[in-house]
């Protein structure tokens, strides 16, 4: 998994409430179990018209928010199924933080899970923070993970709250597997113990 320490880049905004997994990434996606290639199929039933062409009212699809790495959404982002393939398709298109002011749990966990930064604010800071997305190729946030905050165009500022396990791995590039890794020479010391003493086990 990839490190989170500060990452600048273009946020784009959707002020949509209760976006849920199959807006994400819809069902007809769901049959690989392969982490990439899911970005094409980020927001697709938004992105693109029944005939494949690109839908050119639809934020992503603009100039200025191709590039992405933030989306600034409204509340109870990432509702609906528990589809991991949600935060690979976010990932594979390029988004590595979504702000919001409030998330679906498992999506939320799910995220933290593939180098995803989920951002819980208030919702005045959100309209803030939407009002600075809305700006096009001025658009561009910093988020600085160590020092747990959003910096806007015009240089404000707004905090926000972080488990610190949770942004300890995000900050080391820890996911699961990589965090059982870290304990791997305890691990192998353990098991050559144990084989010496208890060679019948």
């Amino acid at each position: 998994m990839d490190k989170f320490t500060v990452l600048t880049g273009v946020a784009a905004p959707l002020p949509i409430t209760n976006i849920d997994t199959d807006m994400i990434i819809p069902k007809q996606y769901l049959k690989t179990i392969a982490r990439t290639g899911l970005g094409k199929g980020l927001f697709s039933e938004m992105r693109y018209r029944e005939d494949g062409s690109e839908n050119p009212d639809f934020v992503l699809n603009q100039p200025a928010y191709r590039k992405a790495q933030i989306v600034v959404a409204e509340d109870n982002f990432g509702c609906g199924s528990s589809r991991e393939h949600a935060p690979w398709a976010l990932l594979d298109f390029g988004i590595r933080a979504i702000i919001s002011t409030s998330f679906a749990d498992i999506f939320y966990n799910n995220c933290f899970k593939n180098g995803i930064l989920p951002i819980k604010v208030s919702k005045e800071d959100l309209a803030k923070l939407m009002d600075d997305a809305q700006r096009g190729a001025n658009a561009t946030m910093t988020i600085d993970l160590a020092a747990q905050e959003v910096r806007g165009p015009d240089g404000g500022v707004v905090k926000f709250d972080i488990d610190p396990h949770r942004k300890h791995c995000l900050l080391e590039g820890l996911d699961d597997i990589g965090l059982t890794l870290v304990k791997a020479p305890k691990i192998g010391a353990f098991e050559s113990k144990i084989a010496q003493e208890r060679p019948w086990i």
